[in-house]
Protein backbone atom coordinates (compact mmCIF):
# COMPACT_ATOMS: atom_id res chain seq x y z
CA UNK A 1 0.00 0.00 0.00
CA UNK A 2 2.61 2.60 0.83
CA UNK A 3 4.91 1.50 -2.25
CA UNK A 4 1.87 1.96 -4.75
CA UNK A 5 0.13 5.35 -3.08
CA UNK A 6 3.34 7.08 -2.85
CA UNK A 7 3.89 6.84 1.13
CA UNK A 8 6.69 5.22 1.07
CA UNK A 9 8.52 8.16 -0.03
CA UNK A 10 7.71 9.64 2.83
CA UNK A 11 8.37 6.49 5.29
CA UNK A 12 11.34 4.82 3.66
CA UNK A 13 13.54 7.95 4.71
CA UNK A 14 12.48 7.33 8.09
CA UNK A 15 12.29 3.68 8.74
CA UNK A 16 15.98 4.45 7.10
CA UNK A 17 17.12 7.04 9.95
CA UNK A 18 15.76 4.91 12.58
CA UNK A 19 17.22 1.77 12.18
CA UNK A 20 20.40 3.14 11.59
CA UNK A 21 20.06 5.04 15.08
CA UNK A 22 18.80 2.18 16.59
CA UNK A 23 21.88 -0.39 15.48
CA UNK A 24 24.27 2.28 15.89
CA UNK A 25 23.75 1.71 20.13
CA UNK A 26 24.04 -2.14 19.73
CA UNK A 27 26.54 -3.64 21.44
CA UNK A 28 28.88 -6.55 20.00
CA UNK A 29 28.19 -9.88 21.79
CA UNK A 30 30.44 -11.34 23.90
CA UNK A 31 32.95 -13.91 21.75
CA UNK A 32 31.64 -12.03 18.33
CA UNK A 33 34.21 -10.79 16.13
CA UNK A 34 32.25 -7.95 14.61
CA UNK A 35 29.05 -5.57 15.57
CA UNK A 36 25.87 -6.72 14.45
CA UNK A 37 24.18 -5.41 11.08
CA UNK A 38 20.98 -4.03 10.80
CA UNK A 39 19.10 -4.40 7.46
CA UNK A 40 16.93 -1.97 5.76
CA UNK A 41 14.53 -3.22 2.54
CA UNK A 42 14.25 -0.72 -0.35
CA UNK A 43 11.75 -0.49 -2.30
CA UNK A 44 11.73 0.16 -5.93
CA UNK A 45 9.96 3.94 -5.98
CA UNK A 46 12.49 4.64 -3.38
CA UNK A 47 15.05 3.84 -5.45
CA UNK A 48 13.71 5.75 -8.30
CA UNK A 49 13.69 8.64 -6.27
CA UNK A 50 16.83 9.27 -7.18
CA UNK A 51 18.81 10.21 -3.56
CA UNK A 52 18.28 7.55 -1.66
CA UNK A 53 22.15 7.66 -1.60
CA UNK A 54 22.07 10.87 0.20
CA UNK A 55 18.94 9.56 2.32
CA UNK A 56 21.33 6.78 3.41
CA UNK A 57 24.63 8.61 3.60
CA UNK A 58 22.55 11.15 5.95
CA UNK A 59 21.59 8.29 8.40
CA UNK A 60 24.70 7.07 8.70
CA UNK A 61 26.38 10.32 9.57
CA UNK A 62 23.44 11.17 11.38
CA UNK A 63 23.43 8.06 13.92
CA UNK A 64 27.05 7.48 13.58
CA UNK A 65 27.23 4.27 12.54
CA UNK A 66 29.88 2.37 10.33
CA UNK A 67 28.92 1.92 6.29
CA UNK A 68 29.85 -2.02 6.69
CA UNK A 69 27.12 -2.23 9.55
CA UNK A 70 23.99 -0.85 6.77
CA UNK A 71 22.76 -3.73 4.32
CA UNK A 72 20.46 -2.45 1.89
CA UNK A 73 18.14 -5.42 0.76
CA UNK A 74 16.45 -4.67 -2.67
CA UNK A 75 14.63 -7.08 -4.86
CA UNK A 76 15.53 -8.65 -7.98
CA UNK A 77 13.60 -6.65 -9.90
CA UNK A 78 15.10 -3.29 -8.75
CA UNK A 79 17.10 -1.35 -10.81
CA UNK A 80 20.63 -0.67 -9.37
CA UNK A 81 21.71 2.24 -10.80
CA UNK A 82 24.11 3.75 -8.53
CA UNK A 83 25.82 0.66 -7.44
CA UNK A 84 29.39 2.59 -7.80
CA UNK A 85 28.04 4.80 -5.15
CA UNK A 86 26.94 2.27 -2.77
CA UNK A 87 30.42 0.96 -2.75
CA UNK A 88 31.80 4.11 -1.83
CA UNK A 89 30.05 4.86 0.50
CA UNK A 90 30.78 1.29 2.44
CA UNK A 91 27.23 0.27 2.42
CA UNK A 92 26.63 -3.73 2.09
CA UNK A 93 23.73 -4.35 -1.15
CA UNK A 94 22.13 -7.78 -0.55
CA UNK A 95 19.25 -8.82 -3.21
CA UNK A 96 16.07 -9.95 -1.17
CA UNK A 97 13.19 -12.90 -2.18
CA UNK A 98 16.42 -14.24 -4.37
CA UNK A 99 14.96 -16.98 -7.08
CA UNK A 100 11.72 -15.38 -7.42
CA UNK A 101 12.11 -12.65 -9.77
CA UNK A 102 12.76 -13.24 -13.28
CA UNK A 103 16.49 -12.06 -13.91
CA UNK A 104 18.20 -13.26 -11.15
CA UNK A 105 21.51 -14.81 -12.92
CA UNK A 106 21.33 -11.79 -15.05
CA UNK A 107 21.28 -9.31 -11.67
CA UNK A 108 23.93 -11.77 -10.14
CA UNK A 109 26.07 -11.05 -13.42
CA UNK A 110 25.88 -7.77 -13.86
CA UNK A 111 25.45 -6.53 -10.57
CA UNK A 112 28.07 -7.04 -7.82
CA UNK A 113 26.13 -7.91 -4.90
CA UNK A 114 27.41 -8.46 -0.97
CA UNK A 115 24.82 -11.09 -0.37
CA UNK A 116 21.71 -12.81 -1.35
CA UNK A 117 18.19 -14.08 0.70
CA UNK A 118 16.89 -17.18 -0.94
CA UNK A 119 12.98 -16.70 -0.77
CA UNK A 120 10.91 -18.33 1.59
CA UNK A 121 9.33 -20.45 -0.60
CA UNK A 122 12.41 -22.60 -1.41
CA UNK A 123 12.68 -23.50 2.17
CA UNK A 124 9.25 -23.89 3.29
CA UNK A 125 8.90 -27.45 1.41
CA UNK A 126 12.64 -27.97 1.83
CA UNK A 127 12.26 -30.90 3.82
CA UNK A 128 9.47 -32.57 1.60
CA UNK A 129 10.30 -31.65 -2.08
CA UNK A 130 13.39 -32.79 -3.88
CA UNK A 131 12.97 -29.77 -5.93
CA UNK A 132 13.18 -26.78 -3.53
CA UNK A 133 16.44 -28.47 -1.82
CA UNK A 134 18.20 -29.12 -4.92
CA UNK A 135 17.29 -25.74 -5.95
CA UNK A 136 18.31 -24.24 -2.37
CA UNK A 137 21.58 -26.19 -2.57
CA UNK A 138 22.48 -24.95 -5.87
CA UNK A 139 22.23 -21.14 -5.14
CA UNK A 140 24.05 -21.54 -1.98
CA UNK A 141 27.04 -22.95 -4.24
CA UNK A 142 26.09 -19.93 -7.02
CA UNK A 143 26.22 -17.98 -4.45
CA UNK A 144 29.95 -18.90 -2.63
CA UNK A 145 31.46 -19.65 -5.84
CA UNK A 146 30.66 -15.95 -6.67
CA UNK A 147 32.20 -15.00 -2.77
CA UNK A 148 28.43 -14.05 -2.16
CA UNK A 149 26.82 -14.34 1.57
CA UNK A 150 23.55 -15.93 1.58
CA UNK A 151 21.11 -16.34 3.91
CA UNK A 152 17.83 -18.36 3.61
CA UNK A 153 14.45 -16.88 4.10
CA UNK A 154 11.63 -18.70 6.38
CA UNK A 155 13.69 -21.46 8.77
CA UNK A 156 10.76 -22.53 10.92
CA UNK A 157 12.15 -25.75 11.61
CA UNK A 158 14.93 -27.92 12.94
CA UNK A 159 15.37 -30.14 9.81
CA UNK A 160 15.30 -27.11 7.46
CA UNK A 161 18.20 -25.62 9.73
CA UNK A 162 19.68 -28.56 9.35
CA UNK A 163 20.26 -29.12 6.42
CA UNK A 164 20.82 -25.42 5.63
CA UNK A 165 23.74 -26.11 7.95
CA UNK A 166 24.65 -29.26 6.03
CA UNK A 167 25.22 -27.21 3.01
CA UNK A 168 27.08 -24.30 4.31
CA UNK A 169 24.32 -22.06 4.20
CA UNK A 170 25.76 -18.62 5.44
CA UNK A 171 22.93 -17.17 7.41
CA UNK A 172 19.46 -18.07 8.18
CA UNK A 173 16.32 -16.02 9.47
CA UNK A 174 12.70 -17.26 10.86
CA UNK A 175 10.88 -17.92 13.55
CA UNK A 176 12.66 -21.15 14.62
CA UNK A 177 15.46 -19.10 15.68
CA UNK A 178 13.42 -16.21 17.04
CA UNK A 179 10.25 -14.29 16.82
CA UNK A 180 10.10 -9.89 16.43
CA UNK A 181 11.14 -8.42 19.57
CA UNK A 182 11.16 -4.43 20.76
CA UNK A 183 14.35 -2.90 20.51
CA UNK A 184 14.79 -3.03 23.90
CA UNK A 185 14.54 -7.20 24.36
CA UNK A 186 17.17 -7.41 21.26
CA UNK A 187 19.71 -4.89 23.19
CA UNK A 188 19.07 -7.57 26.21
CA UNK A 189 19.83 -10.26 23.64
CA UNK A 190 23.15 -9.19 22.43
CA UNK A 191 24.28 -8.45 25.96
Amino acid sequence: VAEQSGLIEAIGPEVLRSACAEAAGWPTPRGAGEPPFVSVNVSPRQLRSGDLVEQVTGALLESGMAAERLHVELTETAVISDEARWREIGVRVWLDDFGTGYSSLSHLRRVQVDGLKIDRSFITDLLRDPDDLALTSAIIAMGHSMGITVVAEGVERQGQFDLLRERDCDLAQGYWLGHPMSALEFVRLLD
